[in-house]
């Protein structure tokens, strides 16, 4: 098994590059959908939520109402530090279990973990990736996407950037940076280039994949 953690910032185009990995052969691990999965009415998670924020982040069905949370969340660091530290766990923990599968599956498998918030996760799970791909593209572009595609406003959009880790951050954990500035045709020319070294080196493509893919 060679796992490699795929991050970046919200709008920076990693969808792109896991959907792409994913057509080339990868198992792909998408950290949100686990995200939604751990925190499903009656798992441990909701719980854990329901205890630390109270009973008005649920919704009349018994789900979670992530509007209600976000509204708590994001203006204060210390409230979404106190998210993160419920909800990180239970996402790792499942996704072990999910990489297991792919291991038992195919012990060869190349999985990729599509984990927006890898560095801000990194306090409550261990690395232990083999490779780490940050896709990354200039605030300026996020913000216009935000605001073109999500209907964002730019203070929204900002507001949402800042939310998560910096730039600097996120390159500072970087073994590969894909920069997906450029139009889509260069990011997944980046991509398929990617794959090709880690296919060809999967044994040690820790030490050998280049940083300027």
């Amino acid at each position: 098994m060679y796992l490699i953690g795929l991050t970046g910032g919200i709008a920076s185009g990693k969808s792109v590059v896991a959907a792409r990995l994913a057509e080339l052969g990868a198992v792909h691990v998408d950290a949100d959908v686990l995200a939604r999965e751990v925190v499903a009415p009656g798992t441990r998670g909701l719980g854990r939520i329901v205890e630390e924020f109270g009973p008005g982040v649920l919704a009349a069905d018994g789900s979670l109402e992530r509007g209600a949370l976000g509204d708590i969340i994001f203006p204060s660091p210390d409230r979404r530090a106190a998210l993160n530290h419920i909800v990180h766990p239970e996402v790792w923990r499942r996704a072990q279990e999910l990489f297991d599968e792919a291991r038992k599956n195919d012990e060869n498998a190349i999985i990729v973990y599509d984990v927006p918030l890898l560095v801000e996760a990194s306090a409550d799970r261990p690395m232990g990736f083999d490779l780490i791909v940050v896709v990354h593209a200039s605030v300026e572009t996020r913000v216009r996407r935000l605001v073109e595609l999500r209907g964002m406003t730019r203070e929204e959009a900002s507001h949402r950037i800042n939310s998560q880790a910096s730039d600097a951050e996120r390159l500072a954990v970087a073994d590969v940076v894909i920069d997906s500035d450029g139009t889509l045709e260069q990011t997944i020319r980046q991509t398929d280039a990617l794959w090709q070294q880690v296919t060809a080196n999967s044994g040690t493509a820790k030490n050998s994949v280049s940083r300027d893919t």
